[in-house]
C-alpha cells in the first residue's frame, strides 16, 4: 500500500505541480529510496520556477535515480488530483508506522525511559501539523493592541449593510448554512453574495448541484441589471431598447465578479476541494469564497444505507473542515422540513431544518430566509426577512430587505 500510495502522491504532483506548494510531505516521509530522489528533484525544479513535468525531469535531471522515463510514466499513470488528499494522509501514516517501530526497536535497544519514548513518539504528530502556538506568541502579537489604532478587519461582505454588521462579513474558515423553505429565494440570496464578494476583489466559487450553470449565469444578468428572468429566455425579442442599450455595461460587471461556477451533479467534498485548489492556484491574488447549492445533493464518500444522518454528519462535518484547511468562508444552502408548514407562524427555528443536529453543531452561522407574502396575501410581497439564528461570534436577529423575485435585485430595505 504504501508503495502505491507514494506513487499517486508523485504522479499528482506531475500531473499538478502546484500542489508542491501547498504539501506537507518531505524527502523522509517516502519509503523508496526512488522516490525520495525524484520528490527532491520535482521540489528543486519547482523552487526555480519550473514546472517539474516528465520533460523537465528528463532534460534537467538523471532520470535513472527514479527509474527511467519509463518509471516515470508509470508514476504518472496513478495521478487522481480528486484523491490527493487521501493519498497524502496514507503516505504520512505509513510514515509514522515506519517511525513508530524504528522509535521502539532504538528505545529498547538503549534501554529508553518511558517518558523518552512517550515524547519521541508524540513528535510523529507533530510532525504532521502545523497547529502549534506558544501562547507568549500569541500574546505578543496584541501587547499594544489598546495603545495601536488599527483596521478593522471585515470578512467577505455581504451585499447587505444591517447584514455585515451583525456578522462583520463573511469570515474565514466558517461554515455557514443558509436555509429556506422552496421558493423563498435561496438561489438569488447566494448569487447575490456572491458578486457582491467578487466585487470586493473575492474569488466567489460556486457549486450548483442542480441548476446548471447557464441559468446562474443568467440570474447573475437579471439581478444586475434588473431584468425580468423570463425575458432572458429571449433577450433579442423580449428585452427593451434601454434595456438592450444596458446589455454590454450589464456583461461587464458580471464579469467583474470572477465567478466560478462548477456544476456537475452528485459532487463529493472531494471533488469539491480539489476544485477549490484548482481556482484558488488560477487567481492566486483572490480569496477565495465557497457557495454550495446545495448540502444535501453532495455525494458522500461513503454508502450509509440510506441512513440521511449518518450521511449529513459526514457532510457537515467535511464543510467545516473544508472551511479551516482553505481559510475561506463556505455558505451552503440547505432545506428546511415541513414541519414549518404546521405552525401558524411559519418562520424557521433550528429544528426545522433537515437532519438539523450535525449541521447545528458544525455551522459558526446559521441563517434563514423567510417570506411572509408567501403565506399571506396582506403582507407587502417585496420585503424578505435575512433571520441570524445562530451566530458564534456575534449577535443573532432579523434584517428586513427588499427582494423582487422577478429580477432576483436585493437591496437594502431602509424605513423612514
Amino acid at each position: 500500500m504504501s508503495v502505491e500510495a507514494e506513487k499517486a502522491v508523485l504522479g499528482t504532483f506531475l500531473e499538478c505541480p502546484y500542489l508542491l506548494k501547498e504539501t506537507i510531505l518531505t524527502e523522509a516521509h517516502f519509503s523508496d529510496p526512488k522516490h525520495r530522489k525524484l520528490f527532491a528533484a520535482m521540489k528543486r525544479i519547482a523552487q526555480q520556477g519550473d514546472e517539474p513535468d516528465i520533460v523537465t525531469l528528463s532534460t534537467t535531471e538523471d532520470v535513472a535515480d527514479f527509474g527511467g522515463i519509463s518509471y516515470l510514466n508509470e508514476v504518472s499513470a496513478f495521478a487522481n488530483e480528486t484523491k490527493f488528499d487521501q493519498y497524502e494522509t496514507l503516505v504520512l501514516d505509513e510514515w509514522k508506522e515506519r517511525e513508530k517501530r524504528r522509535i521502539l526497536v532504538v528505545a529498547a535497544q538503549e534501554n529508553w525511559s518511558v517518558e523518552k519514548i512517550t515524547t519521541a513518539l508524540t513528535r510523529l504528530n507533530e510532525g504532521r501539523t502545523t497547529d502549534h502556538h506558544d501562547i507568549n506568541d500569541l500574546l505578543q502579537e496584541v501587547a499594544e493592541a489598546p495603545w495601536a489604532p488599527a483596521e478593522r478587519k471585515m470578512g467577505a461582505p455581504s451585499g447587505i449593510s444591517e447584514l455585515d454588521k451583525m456578522l462583520n462579513g463573511f469570515n474565514d474558515s466558517d461554515s455557514i448554512i443558509l436555509a429556506a423553505r422552496p421558493s423563498m429565494g435561496k438561489t438569488d440570496f447566494m448569487i447575490h453574495f456572491a458578486k457582491n464578494a467578487g466585487w470586493s476583489g473575492y474569488l466567489p466559487i460556486v457549486f450548483s448541484l442542480e441548476m446548471a450553470a447557464d441559468k446562474i449565469r443568467d440570474r447573475l444578468i437579471g439581478s444586475i441589471g434588473g431584468f425580468n428572468r423570463m425575458k432572458l429566455r429571449n433577450p433579442y425579442h423580449d428585452l427593451s431598447e434601454e434595456q438592450k442599450r444596458m446589455w454590454i455595461e450589464v456583461i461587464g460587471k458580471a464579469s467583474e465578479t470572477r465567478m466560478q461556477i462548477f456544476d456537475g451533479a452528485g459532487q463529493s467534498i472531494a471533488d469539491i476541494r480539489s476544485k477549490i485548489r484548482k481556482a484558488i492556484n488560477r487567481f492566486p491574488d483572490r480569496k477565495p469564497v465557497v457557495f454550495i447549492d446545495y448540502l444535501t445533493l453532495i455525494r458522500p464518500e461513503r454508502y450509509y444505507g440510506g441512513n440521511m444522518h449518518l450521511q449529513v454528519t459526514e457532510i457537515s462535518r467535511a464543510i467545516k473542515e473544508t472551511a479551516k484547511e482553505f481559510s475561506c468562508p463556505i455558505i451552503t444552502l440547505a432545506q428546511l422540513s415541513r414541519d414549518v408548514e404546521k405552525r401558524s407562524d411559519k418562520r424557521p427555528l433550528m429544528s426545522d431544518i433537515r437532519e438539523s443536529g450535525s449541521i447545528e453543531q458544525d455551522a459558526d452561522v446559521v441563517i434563514f430566509l423567510y417570506r411572509d407574502s408567501y403565506y399571506n396575501a396582506d403582507a407587502d410581497p417585496r420585503v424578505a426577512e435575512i433571520i441570524v439564528a445562530k451566530n458564534r461570534n456575534g449577535a443573532v436577529g432579523t434584517v428586513q430587505v427588499s427582494y423582487n423575485r422577478n429580477t432576483g435585485v436585493i437591496q437594502d430595505l431602509y424605513r423612514p
